[in-house]
């Protein structure tokens, strides 16, 4: 059947409601990559056995990641018209247990994380509650998804249906209103009050930059030429990020349809998602979500029974960081080495193939959709300042609750960390967070109520860039994560110019001497201007933004690297060549648990005698200090 109008897209939507909301019990499991990660596919497995052993007749369903990452593998129960339930660190075993309960007609109450009593249809602007008239009472073990920290704050846009549907659906993604904006854009809507509204919402690029994205748009539009293309870059390449995978993983539709909506409003006739092959649960969603918008009509000729026809391609990248930049992924996609190019002319004016080509990420295309179905008000209602709107990251490192959260721009740091996150694991003390991703810069803990939007960040010598946010505690050495960070970008440039090719290299020769106890006087400076050398003269991106991390750790951070340097002091304790491990002896039992922990052999003495460590021999592996049980092994 292909969709001519809105009435055949609501007999869709109709059949879509039934798959996602049967009249029986309905359990689904989060198949994204972290739950397959954490045992998911083990725990469907079991759901799927026991089910059957059972004959119980009830709907199992795979589903996205709903972002609770750090409790995966998770597990929801729908009960018709009642409420949903849902599950945390499920096992195979648990999951019989689980099966079990649902036989005997029981609510199986361990491993519970939250209830979900209503679901919000964020592109339709309706709430679907799930009890009818009335939520049952549950013990308290089920607090209400909207209670729990993690979720209290954040406002779902691109994230509004990953743990909600199936994604390889396209009728369960129609059933939450998916389409209707790309109905209403081409048969309601001129191509330039497509962008209008998206010039109005206030969106701004969610990759890198912050670009106004209605503006990127007009400029594509309004170039000479018939021919024009429109790009997603899913080349997600950070460390610790991992945002773009779970949207693609968890709703490759809301992609689509932005991308969609966007080639009508740009006069585009064809369009490519870059996405890197290490993805491969992602790429495979998308291309089942392409095939069915092709079998629906909603991709192809005639869109809608309109004029407008529009096809999309995957194109899989071979996983350079610097494939990320637009001309570099142009490159890629033309078969060319993936290099970047001096601009202008930008792509809006001359890039793939030579024709006009915007290229937005997952995030911003993400967006398109709620925007062109609720207006630019609604969006622009959320955010703060010139930062419209909501953003994606993923929360990662030192915090208790890591993974996906979206919140609306001018949330503070501290917020993101303490509320949603739920502060610094063993309540250690927060040192600092590093925005932006390897090209992003590391802000102390004195900054955290600080606005997270594009401008107080830039403002701190860091980035939004495409959305990643690591936290580092106390035990962490900022010496050493700079040059953690400029090794990546280190390793992953491209060669081309000279200032990103040999400057990243002396960056990081220096770090290693610093960090190894080999500084010099003067070498903070040096680092400085070599710094902002690269910055003002690499030809992309990620050569200008390399150094960030380098510049934001000496500027906060400054003392821990004149104690590398001056004193031969890793303060943090982390930097193998500047620490040292000994035995107290008034501390130490002889239990030997010690030695029998060292690998080289470098603790010596005998049983209920104070043991020594040859320091010749230690390799400063740390072994015999993690399993010290008297507070005896010490590190200076």
């Amino acid at each position: 059947m292909k969709i001519a109008n809105l009435e055949q897209l609501k007999e869709i939507k109709a059949r879509g409601l039934r798959l996602t909301y049967p009249d029986k019990i309905k359990v689904m499991v989060g198949m994204a990559t972290c739950g397959i990660s954490a045992g998911a596919d083990k725990v469907y497995a079991a759901l799927t056995q026991r089910i059957a052993e059972l004959g119980l007749d009830v709907v199992l369903a795979k589903t996205g990641c709903i972002g609770f990452c750090q409790r995966e593998p998770l597990v929801d129960v729908i009960y018709p018209k009642q409420v949903r339930l849902t599950y945390q660190a499920m096992t195979s075993e648990t999951a019989v247990a689980l099966v079990d309960a649902l036989k005997e007609g029981r609510i199986y109450e361990s491993q519970s994380l939250c209830r979900i009593d209503q679901e919000d249809f964020l592109v339709e602007g309706v709430v679907r509650p799930y009890a009818n008239p009335h939520p049952p009472e549950l013990p308290p073990e089920f607090p209400r998804y909207e209670d729990l920290p993690f979720f209290s704050k954040q406002v779902k846009i691109s994230l509004r249906n990953c743990g909600f549907i199936n994604p390889e659906s396209i009728e369960e993604y129609i059933a939450r209103g998916g389409y209707q904006a790309l109905c209403k854009a081409v048969v309601e809507m001129t191509p330039e009050a497509v962008i209008d509204q998206v010039k109005a919402s206030g969106l701004r690029g969610r990759g890198g930059a912050g670009f106004p994205t209605g503006l990127k748009w007009e400029f594509c539009r309004n170039a000479p030429g018939e021919l024009k293309y429109v790009i997603c870059n899913a080349d997600e390449g950070d460390p610790g990020a991992f945002m773009d995978r779970g949207i693609l993983e968890g709703d490759p539709h809301a992609v689509i349809e932005g991308m969609a909506i966007g080639a009508y409003a740009m006069g585009a006739k064809e369009g490519y998602v870059y996405c890197r092959a290490e993805y491969p649960l992602a790429i495979d969603h998308l291309k089942t979500a392409i095939s069915q918008a092709e079998g629906l009509g909603l991709l192809g000729e005639k869109i809608f029974g309109s004029d407008f026809s529009f096809k999309l391609k995957i194109r899989e990248g071979a996983g350079a960081f610097v494939c990320g930049e637009e001309t570099a992924l142009i490159a890629s996609i033309e078969g060319r080495v993936g290099e970047p190019r001096p601009r202008p002319p930008f792509p809006a004016q001359s890039g793939l193939w030579g024709k006009p080509t915007t290229i937005n990420n997952v995030k911003t295309w993400s967006h398109i959709a709620p925007i062109v179905a609720r207006g630019a008000d609604w969006y622009a209602s959320f955010g703060s300042g010139n930062s419209k709107g909501t953003t994606v990251f993923s929360l990662v490192g030192k915090v208790n609750n890591s993974g996906l959260v979206e919140v609306p721009l001018g949330i503070t740091l501290r917020e993101m960390i303490y509320d949603l996150g739920g502060g610094i694991i063993g309540d250690r003390a927060i040192k600092a967070v590093q925005t932006g991703g390897p090209s992003g810069g590391c802000i102390p803990e004195e900054y955290l109520d600080t606005p997270v939007d594009y401008d107080s960040l830039a403002a701190l010598g860091s980035i939004m860039g495409s959305g990643g946010m690591i936290v580092m505690d106390e035990k962490d050495c900022m010496v050493n994560v700079a040059k953690y960070f400029l090794d990546f970008t280190r390793d992953e440039s491209c060669g081309k110019c000279t200032p990103c090719r040999e400057g990243t290299l002396r960056l990081m020769e220096m770090l290693e001497a610093i960090t190894e106890g080999r500084g010099q006087e003067g070498d903070i400076d040096r680092l400085i201007k070599m710094s902002e050398l690269i910055k003002k003269t690499s030809l992309c991106g990620l050569g200008a933004t390399a150094p960030n991390p380098v510049l934001t750790t000496i500027k906060y951070f400054r003392d821990e690297y004149e104690a590398h340097i001056r004193d031969h002091k890793c303060p943090a304790k982390v930097c193998k060549p500047l620490i040292t491990f000994s035995i107290l002896e008034d501390k130490c039992n002889g239990c030997q648990l010690c030695r029998l922990r060292c690998p080289v052999e470098a603790v010596v003495g005998t049983k209920k005698e104070p043991h020594q460590i040859i320091q010749e021999k230690c390799i400063k592996c740390g072994a015999c200090f993690d399993g010290c049980k008297f507070d005896a092994v010490v590190v200076d």
